[in-house]
């Protein structure tokens, strides 16, 4: 059974700059794209940013430019650098892993807290 575990989550200010990381274990070359989502309080989950297995990229439009997503295959861990924070970045983050059985599953972690203050 494939689990996703997160790390790097807190509480930082405004123009600051932290690092999530989402290490997937139980998982092989059947691992397909993964990436970030968040969910602020009182308001749906939104993707962030993801990246495939060939390393291609896509950032939602309100983190270009400011948050970078990264992924090393040899431990099977992704990252988001994300650097000029603002308030309303402020949600939990959860990553993700699709992963290619008959269908497509997708796991998630447990989601880390982000918190920037003003």
């Amino acid at each position: 059974q494939a689990q996703l575990v997160e790390s790097g989550g807190g509480l930082v200010q405004a123009g600051g700059s932290l690092r999530l990381s989402c290490a997937a274990s139980g998982t092989d070359s059947r691992m397909s794209a993964m990436g970030w989502y968040r969910q602020a309080p009182g308001k749906q989950r939104e993707l962030v940013a993801t990246i495939g297995r060939d390393g291609n990229t896509n950032n939602a439009a309100a983190v270009k430019g400011r948050f970078t997503i990264s992924r090393y295959s040899a431990n099977n861990t992704v990252y988001l650098q994300m650097n000029s924070l603002r308030p309303e970045d402020t949600a939990v983050y959860y990553c993700y892993m699709d992963y290619q059985r008959t269908v497509v599953v997708r796991y998630w972690g447990q989601g880390t807290q982000v918190t920037v203050s003003s």
